[in-house]
């Protein structure tokens, strides 16, 4: 089941570190984000969405790392394509340039548009390592709805 959060969005904050660790970084967009929680016998994942002039984006997508590679991200992306679907023409997301993450969202037909070279070592106040990898661009992928 999952379900549109309106209140209490800094309960869900120890799952929403997992997806983007600085939380500085999760305080500029938590307030004005639809926040939606993924629950199969317990919390297992949230996604943060905002509108950015039109343009759907999602800023954090975190699944609990005893409940990960069984499908609940899958079905939060599946859930907000159609929750969102005739409302936005495209949705769009920045990530790590980690291989496995990348081939997860190109699965769902996102496809990069950009990148911000060094953003993890510039706007984060620590080293952001992902996968054994120390992130320092930030990837944008986009996908039509």
């Amino acid at each position: 089941m999952i379900k549109l959060i309106k209140e209490n969005k800094e309960d869900f904050l120890p799952l929403l570190l997992l997806g983007d660790e600085q939380l500085s970084s999760i305080g500029k967009y938590i307030d004005r984000s639809d926040l939606f929680a993924l629950y199969d016998g317990g919390l297992r994942c949230v996604c943060a969405v905002t509108d950015e002039d039109g343009t759907l984006e999602i800023q954090n997508l975190a699944t609990d790392e005893r409940y990960q590679r069984r499908g609940y991200a899958s079905s939060m992306l599946r859930y907000v394509f159609l929750h969102y679907k005739g409302r936005y023409d495209r949705v769009i997301l920045g990530t790590g340039d980690v291989p496995g993450i990348l081939a997860f969202y190109r699965s769902f037909g996102f496809e990069e548009t950009h990148r911000v070279p060094d953003y993890f070592t510039t706007h984060y106040d620590h080293p952001i390592i992902d996968s054994g990898i120390l992130l320092r661009d930030k990837v944008y992928l986009a996908r039509k709805l």
